[in-house]
């Protein structure tokens, strides 16, 4: 039986088709082939082998096998672990632990079962020889096609992403290929770039064939692409590449394959930001047509306040399922967040301790600094923001924002954006949910801080965004609410539309879009924040400066997603923004005083170039002698 959510019982049995395949690198030679005729036999075989094309796709919404949860600085882990992971991989690559004779969270050979090369393989399979089965209508083998084209293109996307130049594997190699046609070379940026955007053109292409424009069938095709998906996806890659790290960046100008081919052009080309923003207009005018919104929280059992209606506009859009802003959700294993929130969640209730929420997902204290005043602006330029006493300690009254009343805490958590209550919680907060209304006490031997040596954070802040109202819990029993992971949502594209208008002569209309976004959190439009309580009052009318105010609207907006971890690299900023201390509160203490002391926690350390991309394995460079390193490994 189907489950509802496209997770289906077939994805593991269609997928034992290919145990057999482990050859290595780029295993693109097909040496299953009678296997592979009875998969096309008829359609009920078939659509066992498309789900298993989707069975390949990394699972984003879990905390140990995205490194943008735990492999940069957005959110920072007790450390040494013994228990409480799946796999240290993350936190490795946050610690400068990557290396090149077993790289960590390995997506090219094979990470948590997945090797994106196989699924490429999978899929180059399926378009082979879909066209065999008797029985598939017309219309759904058309859809079918664009599903698998789809996730062709995602996969060599995500394999760009993280190694940059890459193979492209158009097609499978047939059983009689000589060792140098396996042999193949890496592809230069700009190729596998305009490779993944034809292969998501033609994902979503047709009026009224392919892809749909939504899905319709609620109870069995939830998590399965859409047109305006692969819009959205192709506005992503076009926005990456004609970012910095891949546009007109000369760290990367010796890199050359060994027959001369350079891999990375080191001249800037303006008509890429042109490119990206025709691909998000695009892609969000697809988006209105097919009925995607900015999400607003509309409280079907209750009335709330207006600070909390605010906050749960901000938190539902990424936690409630299938809302109105989501453009592409992944339903991996049909539990595809319960993990991440179980990770982010702390103690909530003194007489409820359950020890499966394990608030091990801590914000270091330079995430809390990066949020806006309630003003707007950055807490270092609101001019009636007090910056040089945010350490200090002030009392809690009723008119403040999130907080308990009575309490003490640091000037930093008080006459803060919405954004700020609704992502984070911390010592002295509130934490709303559906049942009741928390209070987080986290100091020495309190309920939400340590007690042990796991189970707590090591900053004394948590991630309150990506958990769910809905999360239920006793001493003995938990019950979660695990929505689809938002690979895509609309605010997102907003974010892209708004960065690629600006570099492009464009920044008025850029600001329409900042603005929305804003106004959804609370607050007011970007002009009038900085023009009255900025002391850069004129910032957003230059270029550089409206550049600096989306970066910092997205790294917001997007808090605690998977986002930064990648934007800091293609924007090129990882060097400056990662090699900058981890800090946190003196958890060990039990004082107002004592407890709300900054503490060092680490020195992260980020190479550059070396640490823009994964080191590809040693042996595969043994194995194949046409493949070229990436710089510094």
């Amino acid at each position: 039986m189907r489950s509802r959510h496209f997770t289906i019982g077939l994805l593991c049995m269609a997928a034992a088709l290919f145990t057999s395949c482990k050859k290595g690198y780029l295993d693109i030679v097909p040496d299953n082939v009678p296997t592979i005729d009875y998969a096309f036999a008829n359609r009920v075989e078939a659509e066992k082998y498309l789900f298993t094309c989707y069975a390949y796709l990394p699972k984003e919404g879990h905390p140990d096998k995205n490194p943008g949860f735990s492999g940069g600085d957005e959110a920072w882990t007790y450390w040494p672990m013994i228990e409480d992971y799946f796999y240290l991989d993350p936190y490795n690559i946050a610690r400068g632990y990557q290396n090149s004779a077993n790289p960590n969270m390995n997506y090219w050979d094979g990470y948590d079962g997945k090797s994106l090369w196989q699924g490429i393989r999978a899929c180059n399979i399926f378009l082979e020889n879909v066209r065999k089965v008797i029985d598939l209508q017309p219309y759904e083998r058309d859809r079918w096609i664009a599903e698998v084209k789809f996730l062709k293109a995602y996969f060599h996307w995500y394999l760009f992403r993280m190694y940059g130049p890459i193979p492209i594997v158009d097609k499978n190699l047939p059983i009689t290929a000589s060792p140098d046609e396996v042999r193949v070379f890496r592809q230069p940026v700009d190729s596998v770039v305009n490779y993944i955007t034809s292969l998501l053109d033609e994902s979503a292409a047709g009026e009224n064939t392919g892809l749909p424009l939504s899905i319709t069938s609620s109870t069995t095709e939830l998590g399965r692409v859409t047109k305006v998906a692969a819009l959205a996806i192709k506005a992503r890659v076009l926005v990456t590449a004609a970012s910095p790290l891949f546009n007109g960046n000369s760290d990367f100008t010796g890199m050359k394959n060994k027959n001369g081919q350079v891999l990375f052009n080191p001249q800037y080309d303006a008509s890429k930001w042109t490119k990206a923003r025709e691909a998000c207009k695009k892609a969000i005018d697809l988006a209105n047509a097919a009925g995607v919104r900015l999400y607003h929280f509309s409280p079907s059992i209750f009335q709330v306040d207006h600070a909390t209606q605010i906050e749960m506009n901000i938190r539902n859009a990424v936690c409630e399922k299938w809302n109105s802003e989501l453009i592409w959700g992944l339903t991996s294993d049909g539990d595809p967040t319960y993990w991440l929130q179980t990770y982010a969640c702390p103690q909530l209730d003194p007489n409820a301790i359950n020890l499966s929420l394990k608030a091990k997902l801590a914000p270091p204290l330079k995430i809390a600094e990066m949020f806006y005043t309630q003003h707007g602006v950055p807490i270092e330029e609101d001019k009636t923001w007090d910056y040089a006493n945010r350490y200090k300690l002030r009392n809690v009254t009723a008119k403040d924002t999130g907080m308990q009343e009575g309490y003490s805490t640091v000037g930093l958590h008080f006459e803060r954006e919405p954004r700020f209550y609704a992502d984070m919680a911390f010592d002295g907060s509130k934490w709303f949910m559906k049942n009741k209304n928390y209070n987080i006490q986290s100091k020495l031997e309190q309920y939400s801080g340590k007690k042990q040596t796991r189970l707590y954070s090591i900053t004394g802040y948590y991630t309150k965004k990506i958990v769910s109202w809905n999360l239920n819990f006793t001493t003995s029993s938990l019950q979660t609410e695990s929505y689809p992971w938002p690979v895509m949502r609309l605010s997102d594209l907003y974010l892209l539309y708004a960065e690629a208008l600006n570099e492009t002569g464009g920044s008025t209309e850029a600001l329409t879009y900042l603005n929305q976004i804003r106004e959804r959190a609370g607050l007011q439009s970007v002009e009038t924040s900085w023009s009255t309580y900025s002391s850069n009052p004129t910032k957003y009318a230059s270029v550089s400066g409206l550049r600096d105010i989306i970066r910092q609207e997205r790294s917001i907006e997007m808090a605690f997603e998977g986002s930064r971890f990648w934007d800091l690299r293609r924007w090129k900023t990882a060097p400056q923004v990662l090699n900058s201390p981890i800090y946190g509160w003196d958890i060990l203490q039990s004082t107002y005083e004592d407890y709300n002391r900054k503490v060092f926690l680490y020195n992260m350390q980020f190479i550059a170039p070396r640490d823009y991309f994964w080191p590809i394995r040693e042996d595969n460079l043994q194995i194949n002698p046409n493949l070229q390193q990436n710089p510094g490994w």
